[in-house]
């Protein structure tokens, strides 16, 4: 596709038509599918006491995420390029707030909208292996918003009984069909000290990609997603599978 150029009459209405067809899709969705929450009670009850918290999930599987939340109102950050300007319009448009800023480019800017927004009340939005991969990598980013703010991140990840996958994308995303059940799966929460080390830090940076693998198969197992799928799409883009590892670990 030919490009527009930057921030052109044309390229704007383009951003705008865009965004505002991707939130019909997706509310479209929203009123077509069921959705159930597997180990959430910990996640709904924060939200429902206006307690802060940290959500982190992969790129891959944003699609039903801006419908998991129901807290006292959420930012994410987001990048400016054109397909971040369309995701940022949508985002906004479902009632999410945007910071500008990447973990490739304009992070500081980013990391320091996002901690205002927290003090401003807002919960944090974090994909850690945006915004280009690689897919199912956690980049430190959210760990370390974890240990300036002292929220607990919590891990979860969706799935779908019908669903397409992307498969062009360098995230594969999964995209659920209409009149699908939509299952949440969430993870115990990463809880990374204000004191912690860089050590502590890498600890916790791996524990987040760990249950958010997990997280995204035992989504994939209530769904009825076949394992071999579920394999593929949780394998790091080169084909090779990474397996959690259970349980086994402490918090950060």
């Amino acid at each position: 596709m030919k490009l527009l150029p930057a921030g052109s009459r044309r390229e704007r209405a383009f951003v705008a038509c865009a965004a505002a067809l991707i939130r019909v899709v997706l509310r479209l969705l929203h009123l077509t599918t069921r959705s159930e929450f597997l180990d959430g009670d910990a996640l709904l009850a924060r939200f429902a006491a206006g307690e802060p918290v940290i959500l982190s999930f992969w790129h891959g599987r944003l699609v039903m995420m801006p419908f998991a939340y129901s807290g006292r109102g959420a930012c994410i950050m987001n990048s400016r390029h054109r397909d971040g300007a369309i995701v940022s319009r949508v985002i906004e448009g479902l009632g999410i707030e945007v910071v500008h800023g990447s973990s490739t480019r304009g992070w500081v800017g980013g990391l320091k909208g996002l901690l205002e927004a927290h003090e401003r009340g807002r919960d944090l939005v974090v994909v850690p292996d945006g915004p280009k991969g690689p897919r199912c990598r956690a980049k430190p980013g959210v760990v370390q918003l974890a240990r300036a703010t002292g929220v607990p991140i919590y891990p979860v990840a969706s799935s779908a009984t019908r669903f397409r996958f992307l498969a062009k994308s360098w995230d594969r995303m999964f995209v659920p069909l209409p009149f699908a059940r939509v299952f949440y799966a969430v993870e115990e929460p990463v809880r990374v000290a204000t004191d912690a080390s860089a050590e502590d830090v890498e600890a916790a940076r791996l524990l987040v990609e760990e249950r958010l693998t997990r997280a995204a198969r035992r989504a994939d197992v209530a769904a009825g997603v076949p394992p071999e799928i579920s394999d593929e799409w949780i394998g790091d883009g080169s084909g090779a599978v990474r397996r959690s590892r259970g349980n086994s670990g402490a918090d950060s």
